[in-house]
């Protein structure tokens, strides 16, 4: 996607969703009054287009003050990719492994004294783990790769403001980290039309198919609900899954997008992915649904977006 595609693409997020970008509102501006705008005027969203993955998560995280914003000195940080798919990253099913590398890398740069990995996997977890190169990419980077395999490694939580989801049991992994940065690759879904923030956390989940079994939209929904959420929320949206999702068919079904997106609001950013996946907000039943539960913001005209083209 070149330059004119990119804008091309902000103005139909504008027209669909009154996406407005670029928006660099002046502080009186920012006083919405249900006190969404970004804490000290940083972008709630950023929206990065062009260059590696690499060069786009570094100009992401200094528009949002800097990775040392959310990891301090000694805290022990999650980073929380899709693992779900024994695929290559050629082929698009799981996030990219040197975006995994470099954010450990950037982690540790600002303190963490460590960062863990993990995904409860669809297909067989070593696999997954191998195949998709991150194992690799985490050690590389200095991280541990930790097992989820058990159900021994999950402790059972109550979300006392779920509709369909009233308990679940987390990996501990999840439960102990001081940071949590959800790194979900963007890409169609058979059921839930989308996987992006809000669909990778299934990942932390033991029963997983019990989503499936209740009513996955309102379960995707719910686990929003948890006390401990994302710090922060970075989309891979670099080579994208258009169709035949999660696990894809073959390489036909990708599109070269060259975008990422970051946002601490797990509503927000998954509202704007929607639109580079093509689709329209009453498609993905479970946006509205976490909107409803106040766990985050659908109505992008509230937050302040930043655009970067590289």
């Amino acid at each position: 996607m070149d330059r004119r595609s990119f804008i091309s693409l902000v103005s139909a997020l504008a027209a669909t969703y009154n996406f407005k970008l670029p928006y660099r509102a002046r502080a009186e501006e920012l006083n919405l009054a249900s006190g969404t705008a970004a804490a000290g005027g940083f972008p709630d969203i950023v929206a990065v287009m062009g260059g590696t993955p690499v060069e786009m998560l570094d100009r992401a995280l200094t528009a949002a003050g800097g990775l040392s914003r959310f990891v301090k000195q000694g805290q022990k940080v999650l980073v929380k990719p899709n693992i779900g798919w024994d695929k290559t990253p050629e082929e698009g099913a799981n996030t990219n492994p040197t975006l995994v590398k470099h954010l450990i890398q950037l982690c540790f740069k600002a303190g963490a004294k460590e960062v863990n990995v993990f995904d409860n996997t669809c297909n067989h977890w070593q696999a997954c783990y191998s195949n998709s190169q991150i194992e690799a990419a985490v050690k590389e980077a200095g991280g541990t790769m930790l097992m989820a395999h058990e159900e021994s490694y999950y402790t059972e939580i109550d979300l006392p403001h779920g509709v369909a989801l009233k308990k679940a049991k987390v990996h501990k992994a999840w439960l102990e980290s001081d940071v949590i940065i959800n790194l979900p690759i963007l890409k169609h879904h058979g059921g839930a039309r989308m996987t992006a923030a809000m669909k990778n956390l299934m990942g932390v989940i033991w029963d997983r198919r019990h989503y499936h079994r209740t009513d996955l939209h309102q379960c995707i929904a719910d686990f929003t609900t948890i006390d401990k959420k994302p710090t922060l929320n970075i989309i891979d949206a670099y080579s994208v899954m258009m169709r035949n999702g999660p696990r894809g068919v073959s390489t036909a079904d990708l599109a070269t997008k060259k975008m990422l997106l970051l946002s601490t609001d797990m509503v927000a950013i998954d509202t704007a992915a929607a639109r580079i996946l093509e689709a329209q907000p009453d498609e993905i039943a479970y946006i509205a649904m976490a909107a409803a539960l106040n766990t985050g913001i659908a109505d992008l005209s509230k937050l302040k977006i930043e655009r970067i083209t590289i």
